[in-house]
């Protein structure tokens, strides 16, 4: 068993404020966010020194070996790996249909992680700042755009994150998970951001000393670390997570690279 991790991770400073962020550099000298953040201190403890499922703490691992040779060809991942995860999914929940929306490549850049992961002028790297990727407001939004008009007679959806290191293990910028649980309806902050051709709205997370965070050492190429982002079933259902600089890691750790897919989930 990995000892537990001390270190900090980055959360939202109270504020009377809606919190935005933008990720692009903004024009005529316009903020780039208009809340303050703070590093807080945390214990982080090895998940896999326990069970974990996706209905209880909100997060499970899978080993999973996909047949994806390159993970950095779109139309591969589309073509063999969205299937691959969308038939993981329905296993993993009983759910009846899944639907892949969305993927992201990250490559771990040099420092501390940053905010969201992204730096101009650079790949998405890893997310610093503890956030989850959907409120209820946005996840009915995501059902509307996948479903259209089926849309209206859906009783139960849910949207995952599906997370799976695409080269070496990772021992650089792990991915903290918070259990479900011990999140408190007051923690989460719905917040704004923005890209250059769109918007969104994530969550948020004020600082809790409740928050129980878990990670999976040296994740491998065959795993995948599968985390609920919205259930309506279930009011626990938003499962916080940020990269956070690994003290132990050694010296030489390759870059963490990684693959996340969001996928919808149906229920009949």
């Amino acid at each position: 068993m990995t000892p537990a991790i001390a270190t900090t991770l980055e959360y939202l400073c109270p504020t009377p404020q809606r919190p935005f962020t933008r990720m692009f550099e903004p024009r005529d000298g316009q903020p780039r966010e208009n809340a303050d953040y703070a590093r807080q201190p945390v214990t982080i403890h090895d998940a896999r020194a326990s069970a974990t499922l996706l209905e209880r703490e909100g997060y499970t691992l899978r080993h999973a070996p996909s047949a994806v040779t390159d993970f950095r060809d779109k139309d591969e991942v589309v073509r063999r790996y969205y299937p691959e995860v969308a038939e993981l999914a329905l296993a993993v929940t009983g759910a009846s249909q899944a639907y892949v929306f969305d993927h992201l490549v990250r490559q771990r850049q040099p420092g501390t992680p940053h905010a969201f992961g992204r730096v101009d002028g650079q790949r998405p790297g890893a997310a610093g700042r503890v956030h989850c990727d959907f409120t209820a407001v946005s996840a009915q939004r995501r059902l509307a755009q996948e479903l259209g008009p089926q849309a209206a007679p859906v009783r139960r959806y849910a949207i995952l994150n599906l997370w799976r290191s695409i080269r070496h293990p990772v021992l650089d910028a792990p991915l903290a998970m918070c259990d479900a649980r011990s999140v408190a309806p007051g923690d989460l902050v719905a917040s704004d951001i923005f890209y250059p051709d769109r918007a969104g709205e994530i969550y948020q997370l004020l600082h809790n000393p409740e928050h129980a965070w878990s990670y999976f050492p040296a994740m491998t190429r065959d795993e995948v670390l599968i985390f609920r982002q919205f259930d309506s079933a279930t009011a626990a259902c938003y499962t916080p997570h940020a990269a956070f600089e690994h003290p132990l890691a050694p010296p030489d750790a390759a870059p963490r690279e990684s693959i996340e897919i969001r996928c919808l989930l149906v229920y009949a």
